[in-house]
């Protein structure tokens, strides 16, 4: 990518129109030949190395895409992680370019408000990115927060009454953060899986310190009192693990296996990575940690 101006408009729309159709796609993928096609690289002399260089720019941005593709079947690349924090690398014009292209996706008010018209108008993107954000639930959660309000709702099989702290998107899933009355623990709730929720008067919840956070790693959250868990992989699949949980605390080869150590402080976060791992990793213990998984992937499958 150059830097300056006109020049890098045409690989940031790229870039965005990638993300936004393997974002839309989920784990179902898209194809190599559809990607070169949105890219514009379908007649290029080395598509497909041009195309993998577009990734190691997403990649840098914050996102992660493979090839999960049998061997020996054509490509198809998925976003695995979309992290709303990203851990922009560019320059300040790279970075403005990016956002530019980004924000003017079908959006010709903003465009007009920034002076670009005629030529300088970014063409039409491929696709959108919308929120996901027309569940009710996320609704009354916004407005409780904004009230001070506290939530009552149905998780995990329990009733709960939650003094809530804050919101975050992550990995595409909305998380209400908030405190159990009752209770001192900052905990993590995935908003979709919230039943009747309903908010209280205005005023009524207390008001939490939420943790703060001085790495983007949700692993490295203090929400849920420590522990240590041992997890093992095929040594295959090792670096896999690494990739998604971070360096771990302890680590021990036995033949074709490899057990690592976590020591975690925020079980959501380890157990969404468990699940995008999925056969590549299983769980020793503790024994509550394992239950834990056991029993959403229950509720996940309306057991």
């Amino acid at each position: 990518m150059t830097s300056g101006g006109r020049d890098q408009r045409e690989p940031m729309e790229r870039l965005v129109r990638l993300a936004s159709v393997l974002h839309h796609a989920g784990s179902r993928g898209v194809a190599a030949p559809n990607l070169l096609d949105v890219a514009g690289w379908s007649d290029a002399k080395d598509g497909i190395s041009a195309l993998k260089r577009d990734f190691r720019y997403l990649s840098d941005l914050g996102w992660q895409i493979e090839n999960i593709a049998e061997s020996g079947l054509g490509a198809v690349y998925r976003m695995t992680t979309v992290d709303n924090r990203l851990r922009v690398k560019l320059s300040p014009e790279q970075q403005t370019a990016l956002r530019r292209a980004a924000i003017l996706a079908n959006r010709e008010e903003l465009a007009d408000r920034l002076g670009l018209t005629g030529a300088h108008r970014p063409r039409e993107l491929a696709a959108e990115v919308h929120a996901s954000t027309d569940d009710p639930a996320y609704r009354t959660v916004v407005e409780a927060l904004r009230r001070r309000s506290l939530l009552r709702f149905r998780y995990g099989g329990k009733d709960r009454v939650v003094h809530p702290a804050f919101a975050r998107t992550q990995s595409t899933q909305w998380y209400l953060h908030g405190r159990e009355d009752g209770d001192d623990t900052v905990k993590a709730f995935v908003i979709s899986r919230m039943q009747d929720v309903r908010a209280d008067a205005p005023g009524t919840a207390d008001r939490t310190d939420a943790p703060r956070h001085a790495r983007l790693h949700p692993m490295s959250w203090e929400v849920d009192p420590p522990v240590d868990v041992t997890l093992r992989a095929p040594a295959d699949y090792a670096p896999d693990v690494r990739r998604w949980l971070g360096a771990p605390q302890q680590e021990h080869q036995d033949g074709d296996e490899v057990e690592l150590t976590y020591r975690v402080t925020n079980r959501a976060a380890l157990r969404a990575r468990v699940y995008q791992l999925g056969t590549r990793v299983s769980v020793l213990g503790p024994d509550d940690v394992r239950q834990e998984i056991l029993d959403e992937l229950s509720f996940m499958a309306g057991e």
